[in-house]
């Protein structure tokens, strides 16, 4: 890879693998909002356009946002004409006022200036528009510990961590409720509430390590190992997930949601 920080080049492998399950948070983060049809959505950090696809799905008017292009690419792919633009949650492109509500499924935590972002997602909403985020609230499970066991076997920790803490600055801060909510108040967001849901994702073996691919300790390890070493890697890692892990694997995360609104 060029660059591991991008989704590029895993584009493809996870609108196959991760997007439809993501649809179901995706969905609930549109009923909380309460997206109506003729309202007009923008979707930051869009991905392969799961939530945009979801509000889409509710009649509104949906324009998505990405800054990796591989990403736009195979969402357009897989769905069609669903309106996507390159470019990045500070300095959004947007006049003020621009947009009945705005989503952004699982992005605040690779946000670097996340108070910079909120601050401009805020600044093209109407007065009385909707935001809705979301995270992942779970914490480390033994599909997730057996992972980071393999990656730590082939990238010492010192060299992996500094990485992840700059991809995902706010991982863990915004894992929790309280940070989230204080935020979204500090930005000028109103009526902000937060809940965390359980979701059962179920995977084929062999699908659930090609998705561990696509997460930033599984692009930055290919980029450090190189394709014929990483390729070694996951023949590894099948194994030792085939010992410990019965087929399909039971994915059991946590999400959490917070919702607000701008006075």
């Amino acid at each position: 890879m060029d660059d591991w920080r991008s989704y590029d080049d895993v584009a493809e492998t996870y609108e196959r693998i991760h997007a439809p399950r993501l649809a179901e948070p995706a969905g609930d983060l549109v009923e909380l909002i309460g997206i109506q049809a003729g309202w007009r959505v923008l979707d930051v950090g869009t991905g392969t356009g799961v939530a945009a696809i979801a509000a889409a799905g509710a009649g509104a008017q949906v324009v998505g946002i990405d800054e990796a292009i591989g990403m736009l690419k195979a969402g357009r792919s897989a769905n069609g004409s669903l309106p996507v633009a390159t470019a990045e949650a500070i300095d959004l492109p947007f006049r003020d006022n621009a947009f009945d509500a705005l989503v952004a499924n699982f992005v605040i935590a690779h946000f670097a200036r996340y108070k910079t972002a909120l601050f401009d997602m805020k600044r093209v909403m109407r007065p009385g528009g909707r935001l809705g985020l979301t995270t992942w609230a779970d914490a480390q499970d033994d599909l997730q510990r057996t992972w980071l066991e393999l990656v730590d076997s082939v990238v010492p920790r010192e060299v992996l961590q500094p990485a992840m803490d700059e991809r995902l600055p706010w991982r863990e801060r915004f894992r929790h409720r309280e940070p989230l909510e204080e935020a979204l108040l500090e930005a000028g967001i109103r009526h902000v509430r937060t809940e965390v849901r359980r979701y059962h994702f179920t995977y084929p073996l062999d699908e659930y390590i090609e998705g561990l691919t696509t997460w930033a300790t599984g692009r930055f390890v290919r980029s450090m190992l190189g394709e014929s070493a990483f390729a070694a890697f996951l023949e590894r890692a099948r194994a030792v997930f085939r010992e410990r892990f019965a087929d399909p694997v039971n994915d059991f995360r946590e999400v959490l949601f917070a919702t607000g609104a701008k006075p």
